[in-house]
């Protein structure tokens, strides 16, 4: 686990934050360092977010810090227009905490991006007079870039007792495909009349009742995007998406 480094208070007053560190990683809030993450653009019609931790190496104080990170190197003058950041806060009395880059498939400069290639982006840490770069190997963190989906397999066929997911899905599109993922939080699952529980995780599998339920979850979804865009959602071949 990362720890504030041991200073007494002589050293390091709780009021006096010059030139305090900022760690940022990906991986596990415990402090376990990926090397990169992963982001798909495929699993979300429109943003996603990629998880980040941050920690300082100093000691927390009485009122909430702020900082900002970049994107910088590999493919992020091709993103400008697709990542957010935000102002993200320390608070008060904290060392650290949970955060997130987001990322927007429908700002994309071609939705042909990093779906034969991957791709990279780099993210750092502005320095301020609140903080400075953080440990070795804590100052940035890489997130790798796809955007492809397949068909699943058992979407037009599936032997007995599985159903194909056409029967309450309809016909396969990869903008459909996409938007239940990003409503469901499904990937690739099947339907089995036999199952009794309604989603097996292991086997990542729904009975046909439940089946009927996502169904239901997709059509809200679909009405409420429709409700609330110019244009109803259609697929990439400009046909409107329905469930």
């Amino acid at each position: 686990m990362l720890l504030p480094c041991a200073c007494s208070h002589e050293e390091v007053p709780t009021y006096d934050t010059a030139q305090t560190g900022l760690d940022i990683w990906v991986g596990n809030p415990a402090g376990v360092v990926y090397e990169s993450t992963t982001y798909n653009y495929s699993y979300a019609y429109e943003e996603g977010a990629v998880t980040f931790y941050a920690q300082i190496s100093g000691v927390p104080t009485a009122h909430d810090r702020t900082f900002r990170i970049e994107p910088f190197g590999g493919d992020s003058a091709l993103m400008a227009n697709t990542v957010r950041t935000e102002d993200y806060v320390i608070p008060a009395g904290q060392i650290g905490g949970t955060y997130q880059v987001y990322f927007n498939t429908q700002r994309l400069n071609s939705p042909d991006l990093f779906t034969k290639t991957d791709g990279t982006i780099h993210f750092r840490v502005v320095p301020t007079d609140a903080f400075a770069l953080g440990s070795e190997n804590h100052q940035q963190f890489t997130v790798v870039l796809k955007n492809y989906l397949a068909k699943p397999d058992n979407w037009d066929n599936a032997n007995y007792p599985r159903v194909p997911l056409s029967k309450f899905f309809g016909t396969y599109s990869r903008v459909k495909y996409q938007f239940m993922i990003e409503h469901l939080g499904l990937i690739d699952f099947e339907i089995n009349y036999n199952i009794q529980t309604s989603y097996d995780e292991e086997r990542n599998m729904v009975s046909a009742v439940y089946a009927v339920y996502l169904q239901q979850v997709m059509q809200r979804a679909l009405a409420e995007y429709n409700a609330t865009h110019d244009t109803p959602l259609t697929d990439e071949l400009g046909n409107p998406v329905l469930f």
